[in-house]
């Protein structure tokens, strides 16, 4: 399992979930199929700068912080939002059409992102080719696509 998928599991389960220690993000990750050790998760901790934010009832969990990587991630997606026309996929390969000069920054916006079904993008002027995993990681990235132009 590479590093950058355990990384996108981890913020897709404190999303989802109330994680409140380690011990329970790592078992979490077991129930996902992902093993791995206490010590690793600390060190993806303090990589992905998460921290711990109180909630309503006064327990703290573990959330991605407010600073400027994520301010970057989110300025990026919101120009790949805008920059998008369309998209469609054939196998593990998935085009993407923008509006001509925004094809090297959206495809920044995937990059950065670093979702588990993407091997890597190559952008030209307005279209990206991104090549994904397998067919169902093709179909998977496409959703996710979905999701965010919305």
């Amino acid at each position: 399992m590479k590093k950058s998928e355990r990384h996108e599991q981890i913020l897709e389960l404190i999303k989802n979930k109330h994680l409140e220690t380690q011990d329970d993000l790592v078992s979490a990750l077991r129930e996902y199929g992902l093993d791995c050790t206490q010590a690793t998760v600390s060190r993806d901790i303090k990589e992905l700068r998460l921290t711990k934010i109180q909630t309503e009832d006064g327990r703290y969990r573990y959330a991605v912080p407010e600073g400027n990587d994520q301010h970057v991630v989110g300025k990026l997606l919101e120009a790949f939002s805008n920059g998008f026309v369309s998209s469609d996929f054939s196998g593990n390969i998935v085009v993407i059409k923008t509006v001509v000069g925004m094809a090297p920054a959206c495809a920044y916006a995937v990059d950065a992102v670093q979702w588990q079904e993407v091997v890597g993008t190559i952008a030209g002027e307005d279209t990206i080719l991104v090549v994904t995993k397998s067919l169902s990681a093709s179909k998977k990235f496409l959703a996710k696509l979905d999701t965010l132009i919305k």
